[in-house]
């Protein structure tokens, strides 16, 4: 069995006490009980893992240290559209209505009309939830947009107004 220095048996304590994520939790655990010289066996008991898992996880950090054992990011599936497309779909979208596009009497945006226009343009056909995590990779936001009533009065507006605060200044007396 391997000796292990008093400092890397502390930082493996450290470790332990700082984490908050359970599966390094038990990761550190698994080191720092192999320092303390038990068996993969008896340490697969104690952890509830196999002991295959064990020893992966102290083969690992025999190699190549404790930041072997911090898990990667998944690369996740590959994008259906190239940058370039994409880049055409945020100018699309941030620069155009959809009316201009081709969308007659559209004038805002929705992620059920981008995946209409994405269809459209390069044949690739999205959910809507995967056009909204587009729109969040693009950065593009989400606004919903205000109306104005085309019959409002501008001057009856503004005698509210005037009135309203009258009222408001009663009301507080």
């Amino acid at each position: 069995m391997k000796k292990y220095a008093k400092e890397e048996m502390q930082a493996i304590q450290r470790l332990l006490r700082s984490t908050k994520d359970p599966v390094m939790y038990r990761k550190y655990l698994v080191i720092r009980l192999h320092m303390k010289g038990l068996t993969n066996k008896h340490i697969a008991e104690i952890v509830a893992l196999d002991r295959k898992t064990v020893g992966i996880y102290i083969r690992k950090y025999i190699l190549w240290g404790v930041d072997e054992l911090i898990p990667k990011k998944s690369p996740g599936r590959p994008c259906f559209l190239t940058k370039e497309q994409e880049q055409q779909i945020y100018n699309a979208i941030s620069e155009k209505t959809p009316d201009e596009e081709g969308f007659e009497g559209i004038k805002n945006w929705t992620a059920k009309i981008a995946c209409l226009w994405v269809f459209q343009q390069f044949g690739v056909q999205y959910q809507v939830n995967g056009m909204l995590d587009l729109f969040h990779r693009l950065k593009l936001s989400y606004t919903r947009p205000t109306y104005v009533l085309a019959k409002a009065d501008p001057e009856k507006q503004e005698q509210f107004r005037k009135d309203f605060e009258v009222v408001k200044k009663t009301a507080k007396r």
